[in-house]
Order: structure tokens, then sequence, then C-alpha cells
């Protein structure tokens, strides 16, 4: 079993967690988006849109969505891309993850505290929550293991054109009722910007 396995009934049976419908970021403010990135943007979702694959997402739209992130604020943020991560395979959390984001002191060096998952799906978001789920479950337990306090771990589900956000406080994901689109970047960045720096 990895986190692909995982479904939500199997979220809550082996993990504990609840899943409910939640608000999460209704005063996030939109994202000053540089014309220039609008522009290699809007020729990314055509061609990864056109290319209709996972791997197309997360190369044209994902990827530079997070880059031009870190770009603006900084490197107060480590950004992982394509990695498998074995936290605890016996309990099925383990598996390959699009996108991590930490606050390590390095870029070189995986390692706690984990922020956030970014997954990229080919089809509906709703087929890649439960893998996002237990990848932050697992982020969770990394952070615990490396003795970093009790966190919230954030989570993004993506097919390219429609992104979800979800939350993992205590025993509970919390999971944003809207979905936002990729023509509206500055929404999604302001969002993104928001999980990096939440405390």
């Amino acid at each position: 079993m990895a986190f692909r396995d995982f479904t939500l009934p199997l979220i809550h049976e082996r993990l504990g967690l609840r899943v409910v419908d939640a608000e999460l970021f209704p005063d996030a403010p939109a994202w000053n988006v540089r014309s220039e990135f609008a522009a290699f943007l809007k020729d990314g979702v055509a061609l990864a849109l056109a290319n209709s694959t996972e791997k197309a997402k997360s190369e044209f739209i994902l990827a530079p969505v997070l880059l031009e992130l870190r770009r603006t604020i900084g490197t107060s943020f480590a950004l992982f891309s394509g990695l498998e991560w074995d936290v605890d395979s016996e309990r099925g959390l383990n598996g390959y993850c699009d996108f991590i984001l930490g606050r390590g002191p390095s870029q070189h060096l995986l390692q706690a505290p984990f922020v956030a998952i970014v997954e990229a799906k080919n089809d509906l978001i709703r087929t890649g929550l439960a893998q996002c789920i237990a990848a932050m479950y697992a982020a969770r337990l990394s952070n615990e293991r490396a003795g970093v306090p009790p966190s919230v771990i954030h989570g993004v589900v993506s097919t390219g054109a429609a992104w979800k956000f979800l939350r993992l406080q205590g025993d509970e994901i919390l999971l944003d009722i809207p979905e936002y689109f990729i023509d509206n970047p500055a929404k999604i960045m302001g969002i993104l910007k928001a999980i990096v720096e939440y405390t």
C-alpha cells in the first residue's frame, strides 16, 4: 500500500481522521501577478491542457506557480519536486509526491518541518484527495518525529485548471468548500502565500 492506494473511507479507518467541509481562506488577499508571469502561465495552461497528462500539468502549471511564489516571497520555504517519500511503509505512508513544501534550512535536504503537499491529478479533484491527505498525515508524522511542535499541514490537489485546498488540524481534515480556477491566478497564489506564512 502507498499514498495513492488510500481512499476517503480508509483515511478515517486507518488514520482516524474526520473530513469536514470548511471555508479556509475567505480573507486571503489576491496576489499581484506580474504581467510577464501571467503571459507565461497562459501559455503553460494551454500546453498542459492540450497534453492532458498529470506530468504536463505538473510541469507547465503547478511548478511555475510554485516557483513564482518562491521567487517573489524569497526563500522562506524549501520546494521539492517529484520525490519518492517513505515515512512509514508498513502503514502505507510512502510513495510519490509531486511537490513538498518545507521550512528546513536547506534546499538540498528534505527535512522537517513540512508545510504542505501539492498533488497534480489528471481528471477529477476528488480522485486525488485521499492520496494528498495520506501524504499530509505523513508530513505531520515526520514533523513529530523530528521534534517539531504540533503543526498544521496544508494540502493542495489540482487538475491544473481547478485547485482544491485542504488543512490537517488535530484529527480533522478541513476541506475547503470552493474550488479555485487557474483563470484567476491572483487568488490561487494569494492562498498559497497564506499557506506558506501560516503559523
